[in-house]
């Protein structure tokens, strides 16, 4: 599945990476998810979340609503809030981005 601004979405965790020490990204391998797209949020502002939503967001409302539905059996995201919306889109897809990042390293390694 082709996800909406995946590719913007790898950028923010690349730039995240890019803060980081490569000692503090050793020692934080297992919970890097949680830091990269959890502990901020990724757009603020209603505004910004309509324009960045664009034409896809009911592709990515319903995303979010069979994610949260398969994870935690029913949705808790507001999804009449644009900024909700966005964040946890970007926290779903940052899931996917993060486990591509470790698969590359296993390559490596």
């Amino acid at each position: 599945m082709n996800y909406y601004k995946y590719a913007e979405i790898e950028e923010h965790f690349s730039d995240f990476l890019a803060e980081q020490s490569a000692e503090w990204i050793e020692s934080h391998k297992d919970d890097i998810y949680n830091h990269a797209f959890n502990t901020d949020y990724y757009i603020i502002g209603t505004w910004k979340a309509e324009q960045w939503l664009g034409s896809s967001a009911f592709e990515i409302i319903r995303i979010i609503s069979d994610y949260e539905k398969s994870a935690f059996g029913e949705v808790y995201t507001d999804l009449s809030n644009p900024e909700a919306i966005v964040n946890m889109y970007a926290y779903i897809v940052g899931e996917l981005v993060v486990s591509d990042w470790r698969e590359s390293l296993e390559q490596i390694a």
